[in-house]
């Protein structure tokens, strides 16, 4: 926009920190404001003012001042200024530049229209904006529109390199009479002397500029952004890498309008400050901004580890694809939600699912006067509820207030009650409404967790079919201290239906009791019978103590061996079968860790080591597995130079074994008789031969039981008494 421009206040600064194209990057307080006005259409050039400012944090000896005192330069340091004078603040210094200023152009009466005129950016964005915003200062208007003297060289001279240009240079390049430049630190405090030099060959420049034969023209001034503007960003607009920045170690509840005036004197875009989210959808102390162009961005840049209270924050370089990821949304009810202009947002968390727009306006409409009464901006219109992609609630929802006053009252509600829950309010932004938005309709907030068992293994299907004989019975919640004869007392009569070698307890990784057991029944009205009548009934462990209610589920044998491989017939698995929870009975294993073996492994048929008669008692061989076994070099089942791990370490049966698991562990052909290989785990390190032989004395059976087992006879007549007789020290593998 072209402006008028009737009178140039050339204006220089410095602070108590570093200087030249170092300014206001150390966060030092401004110290001294010098300038001199040019009558622009007169040509003229009118005194130089210098106003010194005392700073807060100055560890310098107290003086008695009075604010506004004048006094000459010949009679205080001899400044080569024409008036000097002091202020005891920042906030007095500005309010004595404006009044000062504007008394002198309405004293010239050329005009009325006047503009700043600096030596670069910094000295207006770098340095009083920051300061006034850090201290709560309102900055007169005349701060927020100025020329750069630089850039206005720039357009006669579009050779000259911005950056690399100073006044020393603008100078010799205009044939206007200066002192060569003397060696200055940029980290070092510039005099007070040098500044009014500044100004006074500033002066000079600009009335170069306007005369001929260049008659420059001030026409287009840069423009300093008074409020941070709300807006929305679309995933397909394009964003400059180079505009782009990430602030970090904002506190927990800053917000948009925080980070605005943490950056105060850059030009943020429309919509340009995202807080970011973490995983649970809350503020993780970062956030990104987007400038409106380079220049600012690299300003931004310079406030690296300048402070927001009593933190620091640290900025660094982002790209623009960073800040659609935070910023960018898809959906048109939200664009609706926040193209109401000058609304300030509210953040709800913690609703009830059954929340509805009626309760959330009586939740902010109710108090015990006006000043308690907080109305929502546009009704329900002003009420954006969040939801998953089904339509589910999460209890989440964001509120318009029509001002900032508003807002805060409607805050004091923090922790109220609606319904039976307390609700969390907290302030927010519009990037923060399109992030929350975008990863509850995208992806889960908390990664989901691993595959299960089945999904990874090897294709042969390890569900079982969906006609499986229930023939078997699940105990749950079963004493620690349960044995198998508080087992069978348990059962009671239906002790007779167990197989041979039907009860297998369940112990976790450790070796330990899991509160779990399989028994194998005869029959599968038999095991639903039992299920039927024990169901919840009371069983005690051991001298009849620990006691507690078992529940008890009929399952077929493919379920027994699934579960004892590590899998689960929960809801997860129930679209591959039609199968719910509750029709199985059984619940996921407590143990997650899993181990697998190599899929591509291949195993020799075992040769028949039952006979027919007694095989046709199990079921299929293959449906349990055994703790990890090393197996020596050379054993005709695997590969001689393969390690084998089986696929579950912490699901395993446990006395007395699964007759199931005979056929992978055949006995040796040195065998003089059929027999079985028995392992006995837990012996100690000195036991020896004797003692294992002393052990198993007194547990053969008669000769007379005719049929042969190879975990040894077993009773042709009585099949339940070959299970009963076993003593509870019997390991089979």
């Amino acid at each position: 926009m072209t402006a008028q421009v009737d009178y140039l206040a050339v204006l220089f600064t410095t602070t108590s920190g570093a200087s030249g194209d170092l300014l206001g990057s150390d966060e030092k307080e401004l110290l001294q404001l010098v300038w001199q006005l040019v009558d622009v259409k007169n040509k003229k050039l009118g005194r130089v003012n210098n106003l010194l400012i005392k700073p807060e944090l100055s560890n310098l000896t107290e003086e008695k001042e009075e604010t506004g005192e004048e006094v000459r330069e010949e009679e205080e340091n001899g400044s080569s200024a024409d008036l000097v004078s002091r202020a005891t603040n920042l906030e007095s210094a500005l309010n004595q530049f404006h009044l000062r200023l504007t008394n002198e152009v309405n004293s010239t009466g050329a005009g009325t229209s006047v503009y700043l005129c600096t030596d670069g950016q910094l000295h207006i964005r770098q340095v009083i904006h920051p300061e006034a915003a850090g201290k709560n200062l309102l900055v007169p208007e005349c701060f927020y529109s100025f020329f750069d003297l630089r850039k206005e060289f720039r357009k006669n001279f579009p050779t000259s390199d911005v950056k690399a240009l100073d006044v020393h240079f603008m100078a010799e390049s205009l044939n206007v009479p200066v002192d060569p430049p003397a060696m200055l630190d940029p980290a070092a405090m510039l005099a007070p002397e040098a500044a009014v030099q500044q100004v006074q060959t500033m002066a000079s420049i600009v009335l170069a500029l306007l005369s001929e034969p260049l008659c420059h023209m001030f026409s287009h001034p840069e423009r300093v952004s008074e409020k941070f503007e709300t807006g929305t960003c679309s995933k397909m607009e394009k964003v400059c890498d180079n505009t782009v920045i990430r602030a970090r170690g904002l506190p927990w509840q800053s917000s948009d309008q925080d980070i605005a005036r943490f950056f105060r004197g850059l030009n943020i875009a429309k919509g340009g400050a995202a807080l970011c989210l973490n995983a649970q959808g809350r503020r993780n102390g970062e956030a990104l901004v987007r400038f409106v162009n380079e220049e600012h961005r690299d300003l931004a840049l310079q406030r690296h580890k300048h402070h927001m209270g009593n933190r620091y924050i640290e900025v660094y370089k982002a790209t623009g694809e960073d800040f659609l990821k935070i910023a960018g949304g898809t959906s048109n009810e939200v664009a609706m939600f926040l193209s109401r202009e000058d609304q300030v947002i509210v953040r709800m968390r913690g609703l009830p699912f059954t929340a509805t727009h009626e309760q959330v306006l009586d939740f902010f409409a109710q108090g015990e006067g006006p000043k308690d009464s907080c109305p929502v901006s546009g009704g329900k219109d002003g009420i954006l509820f969040v939801r998953y992609p089904d339509g589910r609630p999460t209890g989440d929802a964001f509120v318009l207030f029509a001002c900032d006053e508003q807002a805060q009252c409607a805050l004091r509600k923090h922790k109220d009650i609606l319904g039976k829950r307390y609700i969390e309010l907290f302030k927010s932004t519009a990037a923060e409404v399109q992030q929350v938005l975008n990863r509850y309709s995208s992806a889960p907030l908390i990664p989901v967790a691993p595959a299960p068992l089945v999904s990874v293994l090897p294709t042969v299907s390890l569900l079982p079919p969906p006609g499986s004989v229930r023939d078997c019975l699940r105990l749950r919640g079963l004493p620690y201290t349960a044995t198998i004869e508080d087992i069978l007392t348990f059962l009671g009569e239906f002790t007779q239906d167990i197989r041979p070698h039907g009860v297998h307890m369940v112990l976790n990784q450790q070796g330990r009791p899991s509160g779990d057991c399989f028994i194998q029944m005869t029959s599968a009205e038999r095991a639903f019978l039992a299920s039927q009548r024990l169901h919840k009934q009371v069983m005690s462990g051991q001298r009849g103590v620990n006691s507690r209610y078992v529940e008890v589920f009929p399952c077929s044998a493919e379920e027994m061996g699934l579960v004892l491989m590590g899998g689960s017939l929960s809801h997860t698995h129930a679209h591959t079968h039609s199968r719910s929870r509750s029709g199985t009975g059984l619940s996921p294993p407590p143990c997650k860790s899993r181990r697998l073996s190599p899929p591509t492994y291949s195993f020799t048929p075992a040769p028949t080591v039952l006979p027919a008669e007694a095989a046709a008692l199990y079921p299929p061989i293959g449906q349990m597995l055994l703790t990890p076994r090393p197996l020596p070099p050379g054993h005709a089942y695997y590969p001689p130079s393969a390690q084998l791990y089986m696929n579950y370490a912490a699901y395993y049966p446990s006395p007395p074994g699964s007759p199931n698991t005979v056929g992978f562990f055949p006995s040796p052909s040195p065998l003089s008789s059929p027999g079985g290989l028995v392992r006995m785990p837990g012996l100690a390190y000195s036991n020896g031969v004797k003692d294992l032989i002393n052990a198993m004395q007194g547990y053969q059976y008669a000769h007379e039981d005719g049929l042969i087992h190879a975990h040894g006879p077993v009773n042709a007549h009585d099949l339940t008494r070959t299970l009963l007789t076993q003593p509870k020290e019997w390991v089979c593998i």
